[in-house]
């Protein structure tokens, strides 16, 4: 089974990847298909971190304005070599994080399990008070704010479609009311009761 997690921020996509992976016991990729993508790309970490999942509305507009087959733009380099990782992880059971892994998939033929994971912003902003960089500690709701429309922006912009479309996903959970721990157990029973009907 191969499994795509998309994700509001905050949304714990993470922690869900990571304990399911426990409970099927098979491996997720997330932060892996960045490290993996910077050395197939040629592009550091610390760029394929910055731009493998991200991209400002005026990134956007330069990025299409600027698309001609002398340009190719970071974004559009990282985002097929993030695209080459996921199509080779997936020849073996797997759970991806993020990174238009869904729709990836889905146009590769690859059959996969995919949900969306979202919460109220009063949860999203309590679990990003614990994980946002340092330096936006002192203004969670902007970081938030901006997180939000940069993903949303990225998918948007390579799947042509709106991040939290409900064609795009098998199931969405509100993990912020179902809580962490639930939603782990549901997505895995579900799971595990498709692979039985495969």
């Amino acid at each position: 089974m191969v499994i795509s997690i998309i994700r509001e921020y905050g949304a714990y996509g993470h922690s869900v990847a990571r304990k399911l992976s426990e409970a099927l016991r098979i491996p997720y990729y997330d932060i892996d298909i960045s490290r993996l993508a910077a050395k197939v790309s040629g592009y550091s970490e610390e760029d394929v971190a910055r731009e493998g999942e991200t991209l400002s509305g005026g990134r956007n507009f330069i990025n299409r304005f600027l698309s001609t087959s002398a340009y190719n733009s970071s974004y559009d380099a990282i985002f097929q070599a993030q695209r080459e990782i996921i199509l080779e992880k997936a020849k073996e059971p797997c759970i991806m994080v993020g990174r238009c892994s869904n729709v990836i998939l889905r146009e590769a033929g690859i059959d996969s399990f995919n949900i969306f994971l979202y919460a109220d912003l009063d949860k999203r902003r309590a679990r990003a008070e614990e994980i946002i960089p340092e330096e936006y500690k002192g203004d969670v709701d902007t970081y938030l704010e901006r997180a939000d429309h940069w993903r949303k922006t990225y998918y948007r912009a390579y799947t042509g479609h709106e991040m939290g479309d409900y064609h795009d996903s098998d199931i969405s959970v509100d993990v912020g009311r179902l809580g962490l721990e639930r939603t782990v157990r549901l997505l895995a029973a579900i799971a595990k009761s498709l692979l039985e009907d495969s």
